[in-house]
């Protein structure tokens, strides 16, 4: 197979790209209907169409398959950043709302459930996660604020709107899960905005 010769001087070879896009694909698919646990490197390599030992010739692992496939697609958390904008005040809640509302988009809901659910079982999926919150998203915003301790914040922050995902869309549980979003931005907005911007006792 073609696919698995190495790679030439001039870099990968369009059929190799096409070849490994087909598997991202069907990587993508498969963690986001069957979970990551479900998920299977000789069960990607049966949807593209390939031999598994070309996807771990391409990803060496199903923890790196799972990387590559996420890191590819527009992760619609960056969406959160918008939050920034508005009251310093009320940021806490702006954030929280503006969670949730993604988390409860249809067309966003199915990569977020399964990043999250992976992060559950894979140390690298964990990894993945701990790193795009906090610094792509949390820690920008805590930047542009202008506070001090801005790594612990935005770890703060983060940990409260991970827990809060868990809780109420994969376990469910009903007390978190059976109430209203605004109720939820009511309760976990000055949390969030205290860790962000109040006064953290660190020593």
């Amino acid at each position: 197979m073609t696919g698995g010769r190495p790679r030439s001087a001039g870099g990968r070879r369009p059929g190799e790209t096409l070849t490994r896009d087909a598997i991202l694909e069907a990587a993508m698919e498969s963690f986001t209907a069957q979970g990551y646990s479900a998920t299977t490197v000789r069960g990607v390599a049966r949807a593209a169409g390939v031999d598994p030992a070309l996807v771990i010739h391409f990803f060496g692992t199903k923890d790196g398959l799972f990387d590559a496939a996420v890191r590819i697609r527009d992760i619609p958390l960056r969406g959160l950043s918008e939050a920034v904008e508005g009251d310093p005040g009320l940021l806490g809640e702006r954030l929280v709302r503006r969670y949730l509302s993604i988390w409860e988009d249809p067309e966003a809901a199915p990569l977020l459930y399964a990043i999250l659910k992976a992060a559950a079982t894979s140390e690298a999926a964990a990894e993945l996660l701990r790193h795009f919150m906090t610094e792509e998203i949390l820690v920008p915003i805590a930047k542009r604020l202008g506070i001090d301790h801005a790594e612990t914040r935005a770890t703060l922050a983060g940990s409260q709107l991970i827990g809060l995902a868990l809780m109420r869309y994969i376990l469910k549980v009903d007390a978190i899960a059976g109430v209203p979003a605004e109720t939820i931005v009511r309760a976990v907005g000055p949390t969030v905005q205290r860790y962000l911007t109040g006064d953290l006792t660190l020593t």
